[in-house]
This record gives C-alpha cells, structure tokens and sequence, in this order.
C-alpha cells in the first residue's frame, strides 16, 4: 500500500513537509543516483552538481516560485538545496546519456478522458515512490506520483488537466525548464490552453513526451525539446506513446536512440487499443498495462537478468487517471502482480 503523504501551506511549507516526511528516502535516493550518474555518464556527484546548476536560470526565469519548495524540500530532508536540484534535474543529467522505460496512453470514450502508464526505471528506485497530495496557496491541488524529493512526476488536478511522462534518450540539453519542472508547472495550470501555452513559452531543456489532456477531452502527445514541440493528435480518441521521437518534423531535427523495444510496444498499445475496451474503467486499463507480449520487454516489463545490471529497467508501478472525476489508480510494482489503490482529489469549487 502506498500511503500518501498530504502537504498543505506556503512553498517552504510544502517543502519542508516533503523532506520532512521523506528524509531518509531522500538520502538513499541520492546514493542511488550517485551511482546511477556513474553508471550511466561516468559523472562524479560534484559534476552532477554542477549540470544542475547550470540549468538553475531557466527555473529561475520561467518557475521562480518552485525554488522555495525546492528549497524546503532540502530543508525538511537535512540535505544541500544543490542536492534536491540534482535529483529533479537527473533526466537532464543522466537521459543525455542512458533512457529508461515507460507506456503510455490516453483515451477518451464516454465522456470520459482517461490517462494510464507503466513507469519503468531501475529496480533499486523503487523505494523511492511517493503519492504527493499538494494544496498549496498559488495553485489548483494536485495528486502527483513519483520519487521522493522530486517536486512533480505524473498526476492530475483538481482542473481536470492531467499528464503522464515518457523518457527520450537524447543528446540534446539546451534553453528551457528541466522535464520535473515543466511537469508541475502543467499540474499548477487551471485550464488546458493556458497551461500549453505557458509550456510552449518556458520550452523544455531536454527531450521528452508528455502526455497532457483534460476532463473536456482535449488530449495532445507533446514531444518537448528545446524548441518547439512535436505534436501528436488522438486518433478515435487514443494517443499512444513510448521512448522514441514519433512526430515527423522533429524527427528531421532532432535525434534519439531508444532501445529496441520501443519500437514493439507501441506497435502493441496500439494493438490493445484498436479497437479500446468497450468499457473502459481502471481494472481494464490496467489489464492492458499488465501485457505481457515480448516478455520480459513487454508493457508489463519485468528485469532481464542477461542485461548488465546498470541497464536492467523494469516497471515500478501502473497507474489510471480518470480526469473528470478526479481519481488516480495505481498498482505499485508490476500491474500484472499487485491490486489497484485509489485515491482521490476533490475537483475544484
């Protein structure tokens, strides 16, 4: 069972609550980074540093806000604010270098706008998840799912707009809010085309996708980069997606090197969604995140003990949106193994 931890106040407030809470998941997910930043890009802790740092005026200029949370997230955690940025700014450190997993899609059937994914990361994270339900005083609440000290991952809020993340390995890092940063921001918005127009306008500094819809049925695969994002648009109200540039222009322009399987799993989302469950709810979507075709690269990914162990991914948890009433379902762990936990978040007034 994931407990969910539930913070409330000012930005520091926030921050601190986090840290405070998820001290010591901190620490040890900054040793595992370590040694992720090693593994992945022979980087030293200072280096890693240093990268994040180098990244700090695109915050400042497009999120200045976040910086106090960010800030008390270190606080609460008795670790150097440069650590707590490290760890949010890790897939522009690290995914320069090395991609990880993850399968994601949305639907809109019924009246209804869904989101579901599999986060597929290193097995020695899997500690690190956390449920965050934020209510703060500047923005809409917010459930997000994601790793401890890290200020937003995949979620929703009580506006509807929700938003899931696919990791691009690319060698591209330039002008823009790191990926975690962007992700909150979209979570803080209150409506869908402010929220992509505040998005377009920061830019992102590193290439990958974010799945964004809203409770109306707008939904939109945005392959964010350094300059202007490619687009995806639903096709009978699906949008698919996993770890490789799909949009043709900016493939032109920019270039990735996803695993082998990519490929093959979003050949087998949009297998499982054509035609979508007749009707869809959590334990249906679910049973498509649980796929095992490919095995053990399949949607449900499970380690391959052949792979050295730096390169070994798997799923670390499932999880299902439903946006217009505000509920999140997920299966911690592989989603052909564990049951599904709901929770929760009040729409707004």
């Amino acid at each position: 069972m994931l407990a969910v931890t539930r913070l409330s106040g000012d930005r520091r407030a926030l921050g601190h609550g986090h840290g405070e809470a998820h001290g010591a998941t901190i620490q040890a997910g900054l040793e595992a980074y370590a040694r992720l930043f090693h593994d992945f890009a022979g980087l030293d802790w200072g280096q890693a540093r240093r990268d994040a740092l180098a990244l700090l005026p695109a915050i400042e200029a497009h999120f200045p806000a976040i910086l106090d949370e960010v800030d008390g997230i270190a606080r609460g955690a008795g670790v150097e604010m440069e650590d707590i940025l490290v760890l949010n700014c890790r897939s522009e450190i690290a995914l320069t270098h090395a991609g990880d997993g993850c399968s994601a899609f949305s639907l809109w059937q019924g009246g209804q706008q869904w989101l579901a994914q599999n986060w597929d990361w290193r097995g020695d994270l899997g500690a690190a998840v956390v449920a965050l339900e934020i209510r703060g005083e500047e923005a809409p609440a917010l459930l997000s799912l994601g790793e401890a000290g890290m200020v937003a991952k995949i979620g929703l809020n009580a506006h509807g707009l929700g938003v899931c993340l696919n990791a691009i390995r690319s060698r591209t890092c330039g002008e823009g809010l790191p990926i975690h940063f962007a992700l909150r921001r979209w979570l803080e918005e209150r409506d869908f085309a402010t929220a992509l127009a505040h998005l377009e306008e920061a830019g992102v500094a590193s290439p990958a996708h974010f799945l964004v819809a809203d409770a109306r049925g707008h939904a939109l695969g945005l392959e964010v980069n350094p300059g202007p994002a490619g687009r995806l648009m639903p096709r009978d109200g699906v949008v698919t997606h996993t770890n490789h540039l799909c949009d043709p222009a900016l493939r032109q322009r920019l270039r990735d090197y996803p695993r082998p399987d990519s490929g093959p799993r979003l050949a087998r989302l949009d297998e499982r969604l054509s035609p979508p469950p007749e009707a869809a709810d959590g334990e249906a979507l679910f049973e498509i995140l649980g796929d095992h075709q490919g095995f053990p690269y399949g949607l449900c990914r499970h380690p391959d003990p052949q792979q050295p162990a730096a390169e070994r991914m798997e799923t670390l948890f499932g999880v299902v949106m439903n946006l217009g009433r505000g509920e999140l379902w997920v299966r911690l762990g592989k989603p052909c193994q564990t049951a599904s936990q709901r929770l929760a978040l009040a729409p707004a007034g």
